[in-house]
């Protein structure tokens, strides 16, 4: 049951070429930086990320994708980032750009051995009907693009119909875990950390408390270990490097 190994390079030594990532964080909050610099120093390539976005101001999945080891990225908000813009109008990268909720909703549907679901979001839209440039030629032109999505009516509403998602790994950062993998995740940081642990047949936490089991009231558990097959205890400078991304005080 102690799911602890004793690094983040041990944590993600079976992380391989083409693997697929399911990856946890919103922006700069609850991001998983010190397993992704792992998978960074593996070396591997060819990655398939799901996450909301794919890192910001050159930390995260940014340090990935600057590196060129990301092949595709299923996630909801290119945002500020120039470089994943870049990449996907340039047709370095295949991108499948869904609604922020459905995306959430895909995550946990996979994690829970949900097969597909309907959804009214996107109905009417090139996310049910297809068209969406999931890669550019690098001309201007689209090479792929999104297929139609299966539509079914109930009760006089319009469904589209969203498969869910597993992936091989899962990344996500947590506030405190126990040895047995029970994670607690800080206020905006339980963003899609837990759904993308969900998703992930191999799911690694790092945390920033290591306690020891029993220690985590149970009522304040926001994911279970059943979930989680690795952790890996940050160093107190490791769990403070926490970067801002907009200023809003002196």
């Amino acid at each position: 049951m102690d799911k602890v190994v004793a690094s983040a390079a041990e944590a993600v030594a079976d992380v391989h070429d083409g693997a697929s990532l399911a990856v946890g964080g919103f922006g700069l909050s609850g991001v998983p930086n010190v397993l992704i610099e792992a998978v960074y120093e593996r070396g591997v390539a060819e990655l398939g990320v799901v996450s909301n976005n794919c890192g910001a101001m050159d930390s995260g999945l940014a340090v990935l994708l600057a590196a060129g080891r990301i092949a595709r990225v299923t996630g909801s908000y290119i945002g500020a980032n120039k470089e994943f813009a870049r990449q996907y109008l340039a047709g370095e990268l295949e991108v499948e750009l869904i609604p922020q909720g459905t995306l959430a909703e895909r995550l946990r549907a996979g994690g829970c051995g949900i097969p597909a679901f309907y959804t009214p979001a996107g109905v009417g839209t090139q996310v049910a009907e297809g068209g969406l440039p999931w890669r550019y030629d690098g001309q201007g032109g689209v090479a792929l693009a999104s297929p139609a999505k299966e539509v079914r009516e109930f009760e006089g509403t319009e469904y589209v119909l969203e498969r869910g998602i597993r992936t091989d790994f899962a990344l996500v950062r947590a506030a405190q875990g126990d040895r047995h993998g029970n994670l607690v995740f800080n206020k905006s940081a339980r963003n899609f950390n837990p759904l993308a642990a969900m998703a992930g047949k191999v799911t690694i936490a790092e945390v920033e408390e290591l306690v020891e089991p029993g220690e985590l009231d149970p009522d304040r558990i926001h994911l279970p270990g059943i979930f989680v097959q690795r952790v890996i205890a940050l160093t107190p400078a490791q769990a403070a490097d926490k970067r801002i991304e907009k200023r809003t005080t002196r």
